[in-house]
């Protein structure tokens, strides 16, 4: 192997593996740029198609990869006659017309569709003009040098929307132990970030939903019977139907005798009961999601600090496409009184900083227990097994899980109010030793996984 196959040996290694992180096994995949189909060819898609604008290329991949379909054409030519999971552009530096690009893309794309747009840092140009020149590497084309606002804009336009941004590959060359340590650690911190040779985007065209949606509303209970009948006349009819399901988890103060009247005084509802067996909110929440038969879920806290009424705000998100995943944020209104603590105020916001760092999503407040979701979204999540089982709560395994689906997160800032009945069942050590595990589980998921 000589040392320009050396070089992009690594190069491509460093794109195949933020692709897999990013693309599930067994997905349709589009390749706009493909060349010689080597990376499609890794991706393990149950079917891969790649075009690409050299015919020599193009007829390698022919040759070396029978299973998928390469077609050798322009990106502004091709006719999508099929709808794909995902599309990886690699070719945005040479194209013409990107307008007519991006609508090939819808074209291609259905309402969960995610596109990963990958180019080079402008910062390297020089690098890979002489690098082309002393035949490193491929010659290089004349290309756009997009900065992530002009892409941005590109697709604003275009009616695609921005889920996240990554930059990948600070040292591009592979030496033993050095590689790592730039393309693993150094290359995460915030000012160096900017170096790296590899930036992406993970986009979606915005698909509304033009049919009213059904919701199912589950509120976790333990001790909260003197807020029973108020969650049930608070919560609002959403969509096409909507269901209340309380999820009981062994109160000694009658909560379940409470539901149990409440089901029989408003018949005009649809509520129902669950009793939990194991242990823990997340437990409830998820014996509620599974028993659930809205297409929009949601999570609604016993102790009604989040005023239900609000929901309906959230509902509006998801069914216009707007959001994916809506979480609720606690700190825009004025709290009312003391419903949160100094401390935890400061720990909240400060965790929010580190977090942006960590998912690359702007959160401002990761505990609110109000969180909405698809329920094909929350079932997708459960199959991948993006679940925490160390996250007692549920909070992060949801955030974690929507970020690792590219799912686009929306909050909804809410008036936050003091508890009426029955005591929190949040200790404040606790979850700040939550917090603290949450992000280095975070770091290791997000920012530290291996180039």
């Amino acid at each position: 192997m000589n040392i320009a196959d050396w070089l992009r040996n690594y190069y491509y290694r460093a794109l195949v593996h933020i692709f897999t992180f990013i693309i599930p096994k067994d997905k349709k995949i589009l390749h706009i740029g493909c060349k010689d189909g080597r990376i499609l060819a890794q991706l393990h898609a149950s079917r891969g198609v790649g075009i690409d604008d050299n015919p020599t290329t193009v007829a390698s991949a022919k040759a070396n990869y029978p299973s998928l379909t390469f077609y050798s054409t322009s990106p502004e030519n091709f006719s999508p006659t099929e709808k794909f999971d995902f599309i990886i552009l690699s070719a945005i530096g040479t194209i013409r017309d990107l307008y007519k690009v991006f609508e090939i893309i819808r074209a291609a794309s259905h309402k969960e569709t995610r596109v990963i747009i990958h180019y080079h840092n402008y910062f390297w140009e020089p690098f890979l003009s002489l690098a082309g020149r002393l035949s490193l590497k491929e010659p290089q084309p004349i290309q756009n040098w997009l900065t992530l606002d002009d892409i941005g804009n590109f697709l604003y336009v275009s009616g695609i929307d921005v889920i996240r941004k990554g930059r990948e590959l600070l040292f591009p060359f592979y030496i033993p132990l050095l590689s790592t340590f730039f393309n693993k650690y150094l290359a995460r911190l915030p000012l160096l970030q900017n170096l790296c040779l590899i930036q992406y985007m993970i986009v979606r065209p915005i698909v509304r939903e033009t049919q009213p949606l059904s919701v199912s509303v589950i509120v976790p209970v333990r001790n909260e019977k003197g807020n029973i009948e108020c969650a049930a006349k608070a919560i609002p009819k959403m969509g096409k139907h909507t269901e209340i399901i309380f999820v009981e988890g062994n109160s000694v103060d009658g909560t379940k005798e409470e539901i149990k009247r409440v089901i029989d005084s408003y018949k005009h509802k649809d509520i129902k009961l669950l009793e939990q067996k194991g242990r823990g909110k997340w437990d409830a929440v998820t014996l509620g999601f599974d028993h659930a038969s809205g297409n929009v879920l949601m999570i609604c806290d016993g102790d009604l600090t989040v005023p239900p009424e609000d929901l309906s705000k959230f509902y509006e998100v998801i069914r216009s496409g707007k959001g994916e995943f809506v979480n609720a944020s606690r700190f825009v209104y004025q709290m009312e009184g003391y419903a949160m603590p100094f401390v935890n105020k400061v720990v909240n916001k400060s965790f929010s900083i580190v977090l942006k760092w960590i998912l690359g999503q702007r959160l401002t407040d990761t505990l609110c227990g109000t969180k909405v979701l698809l329920k094909r979204d929350y079932l997708e999540m459960k199959k991948q097994h993006f679940f925490l089982p160390e996250d007692k709560f549920g909070d992060f395994s949801l955030i974690f899980g929507a970020t690792r689906m590219h799912l686009k997160i929306i909050e909804i800032p809410i008036a936050y109010k003091i508890r009426t009945y029955g005591n929190t069942k949040i200790s404040g050590f606790s979850s700040g030793w939550l917090l603290l595990r949450m992000m280095f589980k975070g770091m290791k998921i997000f920012k530290f996984f291996n180039i």
